[in-house]
């Protein structure tokens, strides 16, 4: 078991383990209520075990599941959640455990950041993409057509207990979207670690050795908790770095109805944004092969999947919720990773034309 200590105010762990979830009741304290959000596949594997540990720690525990997939990501997700939080008794002393992927943590961190304006919270991820990135840090939200993420809170959780043990049983589009992410975090100056792991142990990351991944998730989260505990609420723009390779891939999603995943996505664009950071000559070709080499390493596309066209990525890439004027992207440089506003049109041509789209 390793702990990884996100350092807010007040600060909270990372709780990462083979048989993490045999913790669950710690963060919580005292006996209240609970309620259990999940998804059916993920709820019929994991929930009853996640039950028995809450209950084991004096807590009462009601079930609530949500519709699988993107698609239930919504506000109408989150009022049935209030519903169900209300027609349980769920109170302002009681708690809401987030049990899933991505789409669990933040419709049911939402949920929780709203209900009597906000209980606690237990983000308790079961993908990799969710243990690595989207259930640190305190980020909730649901989508819109024009977008993803563009209605959300800041919420902190108590604690985020990771189980390895659930990504043995995890689909291998699932656990290939998650890579996405810790990709990410092998590109970024302090992802020096992340990258040690994926070079040393190859074979334990692609077979699901959860010694390795145990490690893994861990260095992940260690890179996430110190950029999260310098800009908490993505004030000062060191926090907006984490999204590298985002805002392309936000757009793919948007733009694809989600048929792409978020990791794959994420991987299209950390290619995108390598050749426009190089289109504005703040890298060489070394650092963009070095991308791309990763990439492709960890079995993830580098090309936009199906027909799209520079101009209606661009219309959604200008909603992104970290825009600051026309278009605003994560690239790196000789500086580390830096905000970029509004290239020339010409550059973002040359990086389109990289992934594959044209016109």
């Amino acid at each position: 078991m390793r702990r990884v200590t996100v350092a807010l105010d007040p600060p909270y762990d990372v709780i990462v383990g083979a048989g993490g979830f045999d913790a669950l009741a710690d963060p919580l304290g005292a006996p209240r209520r609970v309620a259990l959000v999940s998804q059916g596949v993920v709820a019929a594997e994991h929930a009853p075990r996640a039950a028995v540990a809450l209950r084991a720690g004096g807590h009462d525990v009601d079930c609530i599941t949500i519709p699988d997939g993107e698609a239930a990501k919504t506000l109408p997700t989150v009022e049935t959640l209030g519903r169900a939080f209300a027609r349980a008794g769920i109170r302002r002393a009681d708690a809401v455990v987030a049990l899933g992927g991505g789409v669990v943590g933040d419709t049911a961190g939402f949920a929780a950041a709203v209900y009597h304006r906000g209980i606690t919270v237990v983000q308790a991820p079961t993908t990799l993409l969710a243990m690595t990135d989207a259930a640190i840090g305190g980020k909730t939200a649901v989508n819109l057509p024009e977008g993803k993420n563009l209605l959300g809170a800041f919420h902190q959780p108590v604690a985020v207990v990771a189980d390895v043990t659930t990504l043995v049983t995890l689909p291998d589009p699932e656990y290939r979207s998650g890579l996405g992410e810790v990709a990410k975090y092998a590109l970024m100056p302090e992802g020096a670690g992340v990258a040690a792991i994926l070079d040393a142990s190859p074979d334990g990351v692609r077979e699901r050795d959860p010694d390795v991944l145990i490690d893994l998730v861990a260095e992940c989260a260690a890179v996430k908790a110190t950029i999260v505990g310098s800009d908490p609420e993505e004030r000062t723009g060191a926090r907006a770095t984490l999204n590298y390779g985002h805002t392309l891939g936000h757009a793919l999603e948007t733009t694809g109805d989600y048929a792409i995943s978020h990791g794959e996505a994420v991987a299209v664009g950390l290619i995108f944004a390598a050749n426009l950071a190089r289109a504005l000559r703040r890298i060489g070709d070394d650092t963009v092969a070095a991308v791309h080499d990763r990439i492709v390493a960890l079995g993830l596309p580098t090309r936009v999947p199906g027909e799209h066209t520079a101009d209606e990525l661009v219309a959604v890439m200008r909603r992104d919720k970290k825009t600051r004027h026309e278009l605003t992207f994560v690239l790196p440089g000789p500086d580390g990773l830096e905000l970029v506003d509004d290239p020339p049109r010409a550059t973002l041509e040359r990086a389109f034309g990289a992934v594959g789209v044209t016109g």
